[in-house]
């Protein structure tokens, strides 16, 4: 029962957490009409699988257990009542539009299918490891819809396509099992960014409402008792000590090179220059904004992530760790 770490994890009545207790128990014993190692894969086929199978989890929840948001409502900030100032925004632009993605709504569902700008893609966010990237959801000229596959790969979602239903890394950003093994994902940009400096940023932006066709406690905290411990509920191969678990980190990966840097090290409102991957690059944080940004020489945007140590140092053993 400890691996189920979905509702939970949500600061809240009592009341609410035994119901969510009987729930995931319901579940499991609904599996055991399976054999284990297909209740354990949720009835996915790893044996091509290009990550060690043996370290695929059950994370709790079953396949779509955790569903997809695959029809986003979005709304003008003037209709916004749901959200408060320091709650988090993934932002994507793309053309003129600007969409902002709030994780108090998408820790629910992880998954967000969208065409934005005539762009199909798939926000995701995974709230074990703190991170929210964005991919383009054409791979190899074929369109996907992603779900949550209630499977775990060092403490990473692990996404699958409803067209092969081969599994996806978020964090390794590829295709690990299924017809799509190996298979690259494309990592597009985003913004991570307070809710009022955003719409400070993006008065004509719209935002991704609560009419998700699911009925979730948006306003609660989810995973809040997780946030608050430096401790992980899954393993992962190793765990570097240089800074404590759930330090939250910029990850960049350039060239096959990694780099992490701490945010709460970075001195807010400057710039700090860096070469990695043989690249150019300049990392710039925003304290009261929380808001990191990384560029390269031009100015442009590079795609970064901000994600807790544990997690990056698991994807990426050997990155560098910038320090002051």
């Amino acid at each position: 029962m400890k691996y189920f770490y979905s509702e939970v994890l949500l600061r809240g009545p009592i009341s609410k957490i035994i119901g969510s207790l009987i729930f995931f128990a319901l579940i499991a014993l609904l599996g055991t009409s399976c054999s284990a190692k297909e209740q354990k894969m949720n009835g996915f086929i790893v044996e091509n699988a290009s990550i060690n199978k043996d370290k695929i989890m059950f994370g709790g929840p079953p396949r779509d257990g955790i569903p997809s948001i695959d029809n986003p409502d979005f709304i003008p900030i003037s209709r916004v009542d749901y959200l408060h100032d320091k709650d988090i925004i993934l932002s994507v632009k793309r053309g003129s539009e600007v969409r902002g993605y709030p994780t108090r709504i998408i820790v629910w569902h992880e998954i967000v299918n969208d065409v934005i700008d005539g762009n199909s893609i798939v926000v995701t966010y995974c709230p074990l490891c703190g991170t929210g990237m964005v991919f383009d959801r054409i791979v190899d000229g074929k369109l996907r819809t992603f779900g949550v596959s209630g499977l775990l790969y060092q403490s990473d979602v692990l996404m699958y396509d409803r067209e092969t239903e081969s599994l996806w890394s978020q964090l390794a950003m590829k295709g690990v099992s299924g017809p799509a093994v190996d298979k690259k994902l494309t990592w597009m940009p985003s913004e991570h960014l307070t809710w009022k400096a955003w719409r400070e940023k993006y008065p004509d932006g719209k935002v991704l409402s609560i009419n998700t066709g699911y009925s979730r406690n948006y306003a609660g905290e989810a995973y809040a008792t997780y946030f608050a411990s430096n401790e992980i509920m899954f393993p992962v191969p190793q765990t570097r000590k240089e800074l404590p678990n759930k330090t939250k980190v910029i990850g960049v990966f350039i060239n096959g090179k990694a780099k992490a840097y701490p945010l709460n090290d970075l001195p807010s409102g400057k710039n700090i220059k860096e070469k990695v991957g043989g690249q150019e690059i300049m990392i710039s944080y925003d304290a009261e904004k929380q808001f990191p940004q990384v560029t390269n020489a031009n100015g442009e945007h590079i795609t970064s992530v901000v994600v807790f140590w544990f997690a990056w140092q698991a994807f990426y053993p050997d990155t560098k760790l910038w320090r002051p």
